[in-house]
Protein backbone atom coordinates (compact mmCIF):
# COMPACT_ATOMS: atom_id res chain seq x y z
CA UNK A 1 0.00 0.00 0.00
CA UNK A 2 1.40 3.37 -1.01
CA UNK A 3 -0.36 6.44 0.31
CA UNK A 4 1.87 8.87 -1.60
CA UNK A 5 3.67 6.91 -4.33
CA UNK A 6 7.25 8.04 -4.76
CA UNK A 7 7.03 10.79 -2.14
CA UNK A 8 10.55 11.50 -0.81
CA UNK A 9 11.18 11.52 2.96
CA UNK A 10 11.65 15.30 3.07
CA UNK A 11 8.15 15.83 1.70
CA UNK A 12 6.66 13.29 4.13
CA UNK A 13 8.21 15.28 6.98
CA UNK A 14 6.93 18.55 5.52
CA UNK A 15 3.39 17.14 5.29
CA UNK A 16 3.60 15.90 8.87
CA UNK A 17 4.67 19.33 10.07
CA UNK A 18 1.81 20.91 8.15
CA UNK A 19 -1.01 18.60 9.24
CA UNK A 20 -0.02 16.94 12.54
CA UNK A 21 0.01 18.75 15.89
CA UNK A 22 3.50 19.51 17.16
CA UNK A 23 3.54 17.34 20.29
CA UNK A 24 6.72 15.33 19.58
CA UNK A 25 10.33 16.27 18.99
CA UNK A 26 10.63 13.92 16.06
CA UNK A 27 13.84 12.68 14.49
CA UNK A 28 14.08 13.14 10.70
CA UNK A 29 13.40 9.48 9.98
CA UNK A 30 10.49 8.04 7.97
CA UNK A 31 10.05 4.35 8.83
CA UNK A 32 8.17 2.15 6.40
CA UNK A 33 8.77 -1.49 7.37
CA UNK A 34 9.79 -3.61 10.32
CA UNK A 35 10.71 -7.25 10.77
CA UNK A 36 12.10 -8.78 13.94
CA UNK A 37 14.61 -6.44 15.56
CA UNK A 38 15.11 -4.33 12.43
CA UNK A 39 13.30 -1.52 10.67
CA UNK A 40 13.76 0.15 7.28
CA UNK A 41 13.27 3.75 6.24
CA UNK A 42 11.76 5.28 3.11
CA UNK A 43 15.05 4.98 1.26
CA UNK A 44 15.60 1.34 2.15
CA UNK A 45 18.23 1.86 4.87
CA UNK A 46 18.23 -0.76 7.62
CA UNK A 47 18.39 -0.02 11.35
CA UNK A 48 18.78 -2.14 14.46
CA UNK A 49 15.85 -1.02 16.63
CA UNK A 50 16.76 -0.75 20.31
CA UNK A 51 13.84 1.55 21.10
CA UNK A 52 11.19 -0.95 19.94
CA UNK A 53 8.36 1.56 19.90
CA UNK A 54 9.37 2.66 23.43
CA UNK A 55 9.17 -0.84 24.88
CA UNK A 56 6.05 -1.72 22.88
CA UNK A 57 7.49 -4.16 20.34
CA UNK A 58 8.78 -6.75 22.78
CA UNK A 59 8.37 -9.46 20.16
CA UNK A 60 10.09 -7.35 17.54
CA UNK A 61 8.23 -6.02 14.53
CA UNK A 62 5.41 -7.89 12.82
CA UNK A 63 5.68 -11.10 14.80
CA UNK A 64 3.99 -13.81 12.69
CA UNK A 65 1.68 -14.98 15.47
CA UNK A 66 0.41 -11.46 16.18
CA UNK A 67 -0.01 -10.68 12.47
CA UNK A 68 -1.95 -13.91 11.94
CA UNK A 69 -4.18 -13.26 14.94
CA UNK A 70 -5.02 -9.74 13.76
CA UNK A 71 -5.78 -10.94 10.23
CA UNK A 72 -8.04 -13.73 11.44
CA UNK A 73 -9.92 -11.66 14.02
CA UNK A 74 -10.33 -8.70 11.64
CA UNK A 75 -12.32 -11.00 9.38
CA UNK A 76 -14.57 -12.13 12.24
CA UNK A 77 -15.33 -9.25 14.60
CA UNK A 78 -13.22 -6.16 15.23
CA UNK A 79 -15.36 -4.37 17.79
CA UNK A 80 -18.39 -4.90 19.93
CA UNK A 81 -19.58 -2.98 22.95
CA UNK A 82 -18.54 -4.08 26.43
CA UNK A 83 -22.26 -4.47 27.05
CA UNK A 84 -21.65 -7.93 25.57
CA UNK A 85 -19.11 -10.72 25.99
CA UNK A 86 -16.43 -11.78 23.54
CA UNK A 87 -14.20 -14.84 23.59
CA UNK A 88 -10.87 -13.04 22.83
CA UNK A 89 -11.36 -10.71 25.81
CA UNK A 90 -12.25 -13.51 28.20
CA UNK A 91 -9.33 -15.63 26.98
CA UNK A 92 -6.89 -12.76 27.48
CA UNK A 93 -8.19 -12.01 30.98
CA UNK A 94 -7.86 -15.67 31.96
CA UNK A 95 -4.27 -15.78 30.64
CA UNK A 96 -3.24 -12.68 32.62
CA UNK A 97 -4.78 -14.01 35.83
CA UNK A 98 -3.17 -17.42 35.41
CA UNK A 99 0.29 -15.92 34.85
CA UNK A 100 0.18 -13.41 37.72
CA UNK A 101 -1.04 -13.25 41.32
CA UNK A 102 -4.08 -11.14 40.38
CA UNK A 103 -7.71 -12.12 40.08
CA UNK A 104 -9.53 -9.56 37.92
CA UNK A 105 -8.73 -7.45 34.85
CA UNK A 106 -10.05 -4.17 33.44
CA UNK A 107 -9.15 -3.51 29.80
CA UNK A 108 -8.41 -0.14 28.21
CA UNK A 109 -6.25 1.20 25.38
CA UNK A 110 -3.08 2.68 26.84
CA UNK A 111 -0.83 3.00 29.86
CA UNK A 112 -2.25 6.36 30.86
CA UNK A 113 -5.75 4.87 30.81
CA UNK A 114 -4.59 1.95 32.95
CA UNK A 115 -3.15 4.39 35.48
CA UNK A 116 -6.34 6.47 35.44
CA UNK A 117 -8.37 3.33 36.10
CA UNK A 118 -6.05 2.43 38.98
CA UNK A 119 -6.32 5.88 40.56
CA UNK A 120 -10.09 5.88 40.28
CA UNK A 121 -10.44 2.35 41.62
CA UNK A 122 -8.14 3.10 44.55
CA UNK A 123 -10.12 6.20 45.50
CA UNK A 124 -13.48 4.46 45.09
CA UNK A 125 -12.28 1.49 47.13
CA UNK A 126 -11.02 3.82 49.87
CA UNK A 127 -14.32 5.72 49.81
CA UNK A 128 -16.30 2.53 50.25
CA UNK A 129 -14.03 0.86 52.82
CA UNK A 130 -12.63 3.77 54.83
CA UNK A 131 -14.80 6.80 54.15
CA UNK A 132 -14.77 9.97 52.02
CA UNK A 133 -11.72 11.48 53.77
CA UNK A 134 -9.33 8.89 52.28
CA UNK A 135 -8.41 10.27 48.87
CA UNK A 136 -4.71 11.19 48.82
CA UNK A 137 -2.31 9.56 46.37
CA UNK A 138 1.40 9.30 47.21
CA UNK A 139 3.69 9.12 44.17
CA UNK A 140 7.44 9.40 43.59
CA UNK A 141 9.56 12.21 42.29
CA UNK A 142 11.06 11.41 38.90
CA UNK A 143 8.14 9.15 38.01
CA UNK A 144 6.16 9.10 34.79
CA UNK A 145 2.60 7.78 34.62
CA UNK A 146 1.05 9.22 31.46
CA UNK A 147 -0.46 12.32 29.91
CA UNK A 148 -4.11 12.36 31.00
CA UNK A 149 -4.93 14.68 33.91
CA UNK A 150 -4.83 12.13 36.70
CA UNK A 151 -1.81 10.32 35.27
CA UNK A 152 0.17 13.49 34.58
CA UNK A 153 -0.67 14.82 38.04
CA UNK A 154 0.72 11.60 39.50
CA UNK A 155 3.86 12.10 37.42
CA UNK A 156 6.49 13.48 39.79
CA UNK A 157 8.21 15.76 37.27
CA UNK A 158 7.15 19.44 37.37
CA UNK A 159 8.04 19.98 33.70
CA UNK A 160 5.02 17.89 32.71
CA UNK A 161 2.72 20.05 34.84
CA UNK A 162 3.77 23.46 33.54
CA UNK A 163 0.96 25.28 31.78
CA UNK A 164 -1.68 22.71 32.74
CA UNK A 165 -2.29 23.88 36.28
CA UNK A 166 -4.26 23.49 38.42
CA UNK A 167 -3.51 19.80 38.64
CA UNK A 168 -5.83 17.20 40.19
CA UNK A 169 -5.86 17.78 43.98
CA UNK A 170 -4.80 15.24 46.58
CA UNK A 171 -1.37 14.15 45.31
CA UNK A 172 1.91 14.05 47.25
CA UNK A 173 5.43 13.33 45.96
CA UNK A 174 8.33 11.73 47.79
CA UNK A 175 11.93 11.03 46.75
CA UNK A 176 12.19 7.65 45.02
CA UNK A 177 13.69 4.93 47.23
CA UNK A 178 13.33 7.08 50.39
CA UNK A 179 11.64 4.83 52.96
CA UNK A 180 11.57 7.51 55.68
CA UNK A 181 9.84 9.99 53.37
CA UNK A 182 7.31 7.33 52.39
CA UNK A 183 6.48 6.60 56.02
CA UNK A 184 6.03 10.30 56.72
CA UNK A 185 3.79 10.89 53.67
CA UNK A 186 1.35 8.01 54.22
CA UNK A 187 -1.41 8.66 56.76
CA UNK A 188 -5.08 8.09 57.41
CA UNK A 189 -6.03 10.13 54.35
CA UNK A 190 -3.96 8.02 51.97
CA UNK A 191 -6.00 6.10 49.41
CA UNK A 192 -3.03 4.71 47.49
CA UNK A 193 0.70 4.69 46.90
CA UNK A 194 1.63 4.63 43.21
CA UNK A 195 5.13 3.51 42.19
CA UNK A 196 7.11 2.19 39.23
CA UNK A 197 9.27 -0.80 40.20
CA UNK A 198 11.69 0.60 37.63
CA UNK A 199 11.36 4.26 36.71
CA UNK A 200 11.55 4.53 32.93
CA UNK A 201 11.19 8.09 31.66
CA UNK A 202 12.86 9.28 34.84
CA UNK A 203 16.16 7.71 33.74
CA UNK A 204 15.82 3.92 34.25
CA UNK A 205 16.15 3.69 38.03
CA UNK A 206 15.22 0.36 39.66
CA UNK A 207 13.53 0.58 43.04
CA UNK A 208 15.44 -0.72 46.02
CA UNK A 209 14.02 -3.89 47.61
CA UNK A 210 13.70 -2.04 50.92
CA UNK A 211 11.59 0.68 49.33
CA UNK A 212 9.02 -1.59 47.69
CA UNK A 213 8.82 -3.85 50.73
CA UNK A 214 8.23 -0.83 52.94
CA UNK A 215 5.54 0.40 50.56
CA UNK A 216 3.78 -2.94 50.85
CA UNK A 217 4.02 -3.00 54.65
CA UNK A 218 2.92 0.61 55.15
CA UNK A 219 -0.09 0.42 52.82
CA UNK A 220 -1.21 -2.87 54.33
CA UNK A 221 -1.04 -1.44 57.85
CA UNK A 222 -3.43 1.43 57.11
CA UNK A 223 -5.58 -0.31 54.49
CA UNK A 224 -4.38 1.79 51.54
CA UNK A 225 -3.99 0.42 48.03
CA UNK A 226 -0.54 -0.24 46.58
CA UNK A 227 -0.40 0.40 42.83
CA UNK A 228 2.54 -0.59 40.65
CA UNK A 229 2.85 1.05 37.27
CA UNK A 230 4.42 -1.68 35.13
CA UNK A 231 3.42 -0.14 31.81
CA UNK A 232 7.05 -0.04 30.71
CA UNK A 233 8.80 -2.51 33.01
CA UNK A 234 6.18 -5.27 32.97
CA UNK A 235 5.51 -8.26 30.70
CA UNK A 236 8.99 -9.74 30.61
CA UNK A 237 10.98 -6.55 30.11
CA UNK A 238 13.07 -7.02 33.27
CA UNK A 239 13.53 -10.78 32.99
CA UNK A 240 10.42 -11.62 35.03
CA UNK A 241 6.82 -11.62 33.82
CA UNK A 242 6.20 -8.68 36.15
CA UNK A 243 9.02 -6.56 37.55
CA UNK A 244 7.60 -6.77 41.07
CA UNK A 245 8.52 -10.46 41.10
CA UNK A 246 12.19 -9.44 41.51
CA UNK A 247 11.28 -7.94 44.86
CA UNK A 248 8.99 -10.57 46.32
CA UNK A 249 6.31 -7.88 46.63
CA UNK A 250 2.80 -8.04 45.20
CA UNK A 251 0.76 -4.90 44.66
CA UNK A 252 -3.01 -4.62 44.94
CA UNK A 253 -3.26 -3.09 41.46
CA UNK A 254 -0.86 -3.27 38.53
CA UNK A 255 -1.05 -1.15 35.38
CA UNK A 256 -0.01 -2.70 32.05
CA UNK A 257 0.13 -1.54 28.42
CA UNK A 258 2.93 -1.03 25.86
CA UNK A 259 4.06 -4.63 25.15
CA UNK A 260 0.63 -6.06 25.98
CA UNK A 261 -0.76 -5.77 22.45
CA UNK A 262 2.33 -6.87 20.57
CA UNK A 263 2.33 -3.51 18.79
CA UNK A 264 -1.45 -3.04 18.84
CA UNK A 265 -2.91 -0.42 21.26
CA UNK A 266 -3.89 -2.20 24.48
CA UNK A 267 -3.87 -1.50 28.22
CA UNK A 268 -5.01 -3.33 31.32
CA UNK A 269 -5.41 -2.89 35.05
CA UNK A 270 -4.88 -6.03 37.14
CA UNK A 271 -6.55 -6.21 40.55
CA UNK A 272 -6.84 -8.51 43.51
CA UNK A 273 -10.23 -9.86 44.50
CA UNK A 274 -10.12 -7.65 47.59
CA UNK A 275 -9.89 -4.33 45.72
CA UNK A 276 -11.79 -5.09 42.49
CA UNK A 277 -15.26 -4.67 44.11
CA UNK A 278 -14.43 -0.98 44.52
CA UNK A 279 -15.78 -0.69 40.98
CA UNK A 280 -19.38 -1.51 40.17
CA UNK A 281 -21.33 -1.16 36.92
CA UNK A 282 -21.15 2.43 35.72
CA UNK A 283 -18.17 3.42 37.88
CA UNK A 284 -15.67 3.19 35.04
CA UNK A 285 -15.62 2.15 31.39
CA UNK A 286 -13.72 2.16 28.11
CA UNK A 287 -15.55 2.08 24.79
CA UNK A 288 -12.75 0.34 22.92
CA UNK A 289 -11.11 -1.38 25.90
CA UNK A 290 -10.61 -5.09 25.33
CA UNK A 291 -12.26 -5.07 21.91
CA UNK A 292 -12.01 -8.41 20.09
CA UNK A 293 -9.27 -7.28 17.70
CA UNK A 294 -7.00 -5.82 20.39
CA UNK A 295 -7.64 -8.76 22.70
CA UNK A 296 -6.79 -11.27 19.96
CA UNK A 297 -3.53 -9.44 19.23
CA UNK A 298 -2.63 -9.30 22.93
CA UNK A 299 -3.48 -12.95 23.52
CA UNK A 300 -1.23 -13.98 20.63
CA UNK A 301 1.54 -11.69 21.85
CA UNK A 302 1.49 -13.02 25.40
CA UNK A 303 1.38 -16.63 24.27
CA UNK A 304 4.43 -15.99 22.08
CA UNK A 305 6.17 -14.27 24.99
CA UNK A 306 5.73 -17.36 27.15
CA UNK A 307 6.06 -20.09 24.52
CA UNK A 308 9.27 -18.65 23.07
CA UNK A 309 10.74 -18.09 26.55
CA UNK A 310 11.40 -14.42 25.86
CA UNK A 311 11.12 -13.50 29.53
CA UNK A 312 14.06 -15.75 30.30
CA UNK A 313 15.91 -14.44 27.25
CA UNK A 314 15.44 -10.87 28.45
CA UNK A 315 17.05 -11.77 31.76
CA UNK A 316 20.06 -13.53 30.27
CA UNK A 317 20.73 -11.20 27.34
CA UNK A 318 20.07 -8.22 29.59
CA UNK A 319 22.95 -9.22 31.87
CA UNK A 320 25.22 -9.64 28.85
CA UNK A 321 24.16 -6.25 27.44
CA UNK A 322 24.84 -4.42 30.70
CA UNK A 323 28.26 -6.11 30.96
CA UNK A 324 29.14 -5.02 27.43
CA UNK A 325 28.04 -1.45 28.14
CA UNK A 326 30.03 -1.33 31.36
CA UNK A 327 33.10 -2.60 29.48
CA UNK A 328 32.56 0.05 26.82
CA UNK A 329 32.44 2.66 29.54
CA UNK A 330 35.73 1.48 31.00
CA UNK A 331 37.32 1.39 27.55
CA UNK A 332 36.24 4.82 26.34
CA UNK A 333 35.43 6.77 29.50
CA UNK A 334 32.27 7.96 27.71
CA UNK A 335 29.74 5.92 29.73
CA UNK A 336 29.77 6.82 33.41
CA UNK A 337 27.08 4.48 34.73
CA UNK A 338 24.98 1.55 33.55
CA UNK A 339 21.82 0.57 35.42
CA UNK A 340 18.62 -1.37 34.92
CA UNK A 341 17.01 -4.81 34.99
CA UNK A 342 16.74 -7.26 32.13
CA UNK A 343 16.38 -5.42 28.84
CA UNK A 344 15.41 -2.11 30.42
CA UNK A 345 18.75 -0.34 30.60
CA UNK A 346 19.96 3.21 31.19
CA UNK A 347 23.48 4.39 30.38
CA UNK A 348 24.80 7.74 31.61
CA UNK A 349 27.00 9.47 29.04
CA UNK A 350 29.80 11.98 29.48
CA UNK A 351 28.85 13.58 26.14
CA UNK A 352 25.41 14.93 25.10
CA UNK A 353 23.08 11.93 24.87
CA UNK A 354 20.87 13.42 22.17
CA UNK A 355 23.90 13.89 19.93
CA UNK A 356 24.78 10.25 20.52
CA UNK A 357 21.26 9.27 19.43
CA UNK A 358 21.75 11.15 16.15
CA UNK A 359 25.22 9.69 15.59
CA UNK A 360 23.97 6.14 16.21
CA UNK A 361 21.00 6.60 13.90
CA UNK A 362 23.34 7.69 11.10
CA UNK A 363 25.22 4.41 11.61
CA UNK A 364 22.18 2.12 11.71
CA UNK A 365 21.18 1.93 15.39
CA UNK A 366 18.03 3.46 16.87
CA UNK A 367 18.38 4.42 20.54
CA UNK A 368 16.64 6.93 22.78
CA UNK A 369 17.69 9.64 25.24
CA UNK A 370 15.55 10.16 28.34
CA UNK A 371 17.80 12.84 29.79
CA UNK A 372 20.52 15.12 28.46
CA UNK A 373 23.08 12.60 29.73
CA UNK A 374 21.15 9.32 29.72
CA UNK A 375 20.49 6.80 26.97
CA UNK A 376 17.66 4.29 27.32
CA UNK A 377 17.73 0.84 25.72
CA UNK A 378 14.44 -1.10 25.53
CA UNK A 379 14.99 -3.47 22.58
CA UNK A 380 12.79 -6.41 21.60
CA UNK A 381 13.03 -9.26 24.09
CA UNK A 382 14.01 -11.73 21.38
CA UNK A 383 17.36 -10.12 20.59
CA UNK A 384 20.48 -12.28 20.81
CA UNK A 385 24.05 -11.63 21.85
CA UNK A 386 25.01 -10.94 18.24
CA UNK A 387 22.48 -8.10 18.17
CA UNK A 388 23.94 -6.70 21.38
CA UNK A 389 27.47 -6.92 19.95
CA UNK A 390 26.41 -5.03 16.83
CA UNK A 391 24.59 -2.38 18.88
CA UNK A 392 27.56 -1.85 21.19
CA UNK A 393 29.92 -1.55 18.22
CA UNK A 394 27.74 1.15 16.65
CA UNK A 395 27.29 2.86 20.01
CA UNK A 396 31.06 3.02 20.42
CA UNK A 397 31.37 4.67 17.00
CA UNK A 398 28.62 7.13 17.90
CA UNK A 399 30.10 8.03 21.28
CA UNK A 400 33.56 8.57 19.80
CA UNK A 401 32.15 10.67 16.96
CA UNK A 402 30.34 12.96 19.39
CA UNK A 403 33.37 13.13 21.68
CA UNK A 404 35.71 14.00 18.80
CA UNK A 405 33.27 16.59 17.51
CA UNK A 406 33.12 18.14 20.98
CA UNK A 407 36.93 18.26 21.10
CA UNK A 408 37.01 19.96 17.72
CA UNK A 409 34.51 22.61 18.89
CA UNK A 410 36.66 23.29 21.94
Amino acid sequence: MEYFPGLPPTEVIQLAEEYIMNTYSRLPLVLTKGEGVRVWDEEGREYLDFVAGLAVNSLGHCHPRVVAAIKEQAGLLMHCSNLYYSLPQVSLAKFLVEHTSFNKVFFCNSGAEAVEAGLKLARKYAYKSRGPGCFEIVAAQGSFHGRTYGAVTATGQPKYHQGFEPMVPGFKYIPFNDVAALREAVNGKTAAVLLEPVQGEGGVYPASPEFLRAARQITTEIGAVLIFDEVQCGLGRTGRFLAQEHYGVTSDLTCLAKALGGGFPMGALLSTDAVAPGFGPGDHASTFGGNPLAAAAAFAALRALVDEKLVENAGGVGVYFRERLAALGRETGLLKEVRGLGLMIGAVTSVPAKEVVTACQARGLIVNAVKDDTLRFVPPLNIGREDVDRAVAILKEGLLAVSNSKDDRN
